[in-house]
């Protein structure tokens, strides 16, 4: 399984929220509620989804952790580096925060 495959499907429980205001869904992301999401909040609140596949917690999610049961294993470290990629690409204005509208855009590049 690719980093980016598996990024999308530990994505796929945020998209429930997708339905929601661009505002609304900031709000998930932002702890301190300045109305922007920095690179740690970003990197805290999408790891959630890798910390509720892996099952005992080792932070490294084996193949029968994986959806579908398959796929090279993949750690916290490596899950988290892609989304500080992430991060950067969907920070347009390069500011080092996310807007709604930076954060409910899909990356470039």
């Amino acid at each position: 399984m690719t980093m980016r495959r598996l990024g999308l499907l530990l994505l796929l429980p945020m998209l429930a929220h997708a339905q929601s205001t661009p505002a609304e869904y900031l709000r998930l992301f932002d702890v301190d509620g300045d109305g922007r999401v920095s690179e740690a909040e970003y990197i805290a609140h999408l790891s959630e989804g890798f910390r509720r596949l892996d099952s005992n917690g080792d932070g490294v999610l084996e193949p029968d952790e994986l959806p579908g049961g398959h796929g090279k294993p993949i750690t916290l470290r490596q899950y988290q580096d892609n989304l500080r990629r992430q991060f950067h690409k969907l920070d347009r204005n390069h500011d080092g925060y996310l807007d709604a509208r930076e954060l409910t855009q899909p990356p470039q590049g």
